[in-house]
């Protein structure tokens, strides 16, 4: 397949919060500006084709979309009825040939990146266990898909449906399938509607149903909601409408983890956190409780020059991240490089961290949320048990911590508690799994460790119910 060097707009969801975060990632990579939807989670970024390659690299982002076009202000009709004929109107106006040349392009690139990851497939690869989730949704291959699309060509006489047919142009121009009696097989379909406002006449399961007719009448293409070849994709949010074509398969944020635990964090929401330490050559970054590692993972892969170190109480938490390691050290060594990571993982007392007192330049690590691991009532003794000891071995004046909790309230007591230790520098705002959540950026006061009333007394071992708590919440 010939490659098209082109500009094309490529929306991106990302953890919700850190849209300025992944807009920052997008100009330091990509040399682009991205600009923040007003429907939280999405981004959006102008690229030429050539770097779509690299799009897949970055780290901030979840799911990657090609568009077809946006509505800054979409009149929608007051009926149903009327709203289905606008869909089906607007699927045959709208300039889907550009955004299918990428969705092409973006299967060869997909392709060409399985064979490198994939040479000998085991049963194991091709299907999916416990610890890992199967790529191959989508049954078809990249390949074929890009001769399925082949077949789809602009006729020179189509009917135009703009208003001024003289000044048409190619990216208007729309494709057609082939007849079958040239043997090529219509395309699976499905449309996926992700729907935001109060004064819409139809649910998102109308949209998706009424512009998926549209697009199937349109294009000849054969529904299938499971094992479909191109996702089309309808994000509605007030009068901001965005019809796009999915380019990933499943999200970005599964890039490193094989071995996940009961609270994993995201990959994309580790990296976010990260980029808010600001990490530095030669910076020492310690999450003491890193549960599968995704953080200190995310850190060793991107900041080469700083040093992680991670640690949790339970055996199981410890043997997945070291299984995650060994993951990423395979797959890196496979692809040519022979280099290791930063990181070393080690099993401790979080209540008594076996590290010298004020020899941490960065503490960042997802607390216990009191949900699905320990309680809220737990929180209240283990909160100010972490907040003292991160001080202890966090440098004064200069040390940072950054600390992602949904037990806000609980963590305020701590912080109050912990006030002459610990500075609030700003709080980013989260969505993790549906729970509204808070990213804690703190900064270690000029205190030296042991001089106020919080910590006159020397770090102890945790008592056995602190330890069952702190057990339960690493899990």
């Amino acid at each position: 397949m010939q490659e098209f060097d082109q500009t094309v707009t490529i929306g991106a969801t990302v953890p919700t919060g850190f849209e300025l975060t992944a807009a920052e990632e997008v100009q330091e990579k990509l040399d682009a500006t991205a600009r923040v939807s007003k429907n939280r989670g999405r981004i959006y970024f102008d690229i030429t084709t050539d770097k779509l390659a690299k799009v897949h690299h970055l780290k901030s982002l979840d799911n990657l979309f090609v568009v077809v076009k946006e509505y800054d202000n979409y009149q929608f009709k007051d009926t149903k009825e009327e709203v289905e004929l606008d869909w089906l109107e607007l699927a045959a106006k709208l300039p889907w040939t550009n955004a299918l040349e990428v969705w092409k392009l973006n299967n060869s690139i997909r392709k060409r990146k399985g064979r490198r990851k994939r040479a000998n497939p085991t049963k194991s690869d091709q299907c999916g266990n416990v610890s890992t989730l199967c790529t191959d949704t989508v049954l078809s291959d990249p390949e074929e898909l890009c001769e399925d699309l082949e077949a789809l060509e602009v006729k020179e006489n189509q009917r135009d449906v703009s208003p001024q047919p003289e000044h048409d142009s190619e990216e208007d121009k729309l494709p057609e399938i082939q007849d079958q009696e040239s043997g090529v097989m219509p395309l699976k379909f499905r449309v996926t509607c992700n729907r935001a406002g109060d004064k819409h006449c139809f649910t998102s399961n109308d949209a998706a149903r009424d512009f998926g007719g549209a697009v199937q009448e349109f294009f000849q293409w054969k529904a299938d909601m499971t094992k479909f070849d191109v996702e089309v994709l309808l994000n509605i949010h007030n009068t901001e409408v965005v019809i796009g074509i999915a380019l990933t398969v499943e999200s970005l944020h599964r890039r490193n983890i094989t071995h996940f635990g009961p609270t994993t964090l995201r990959s994309t929401l580790a990296y976010g956190m990260l980029r808010l330490c600001k990490p530095q050559v030669s910076d020492v970054i310690v999450d003491p409780m890193c549960g599968t590692g995704a953080i200190p993972l995310e850190g060793a892969m991107e900041w080469q020059n700083s040093f992680f170190l991670a640690g949790d109480n339970n055996g199981i938490a410890v043997s997945r991240s070291v299984n995650n390691i060994k993951h990423i050290l395979k797959r890196t060594h496979d692809g040519g490089s022979s280099s290791g990571l930063p990181l070393d993982i080690v099993q401790w007392d979080l209540c008594n961290l076996p590290m010298r007192s004020s020899s941490v330049d960065i503490i960042i690590t997802d607390m216990p949320f009191g949900k699905r691991m320990g309680s809220k009532k737990k929180n209240w003794e283990l909160y100010p048990l972490c907040l003292r000891e991160m001080a202890r071995v966090c440098k004064p004046d200069t040390g940072k911590a950054v600390l992602l909790t949904q037990d806000k309230k609980c963590f305020s007591k701590a912080m109050l508690q912990m006030g002459g230790l610990w500075r609030k520098s700003h709080t980013v705002w989260v969505n993790v799994g549906g729970l509204h959540a808070g990213v804690f950026v703190l900064k270690r006061t000029a205190v030296v460790f042991g001089t106020t009333s919080e910590d006159v007394t020397e770090p102890h071992a945790a008592t056995e119910p602190q330890k069952e708590n702190m057990e339960d919440a690493s899990l």
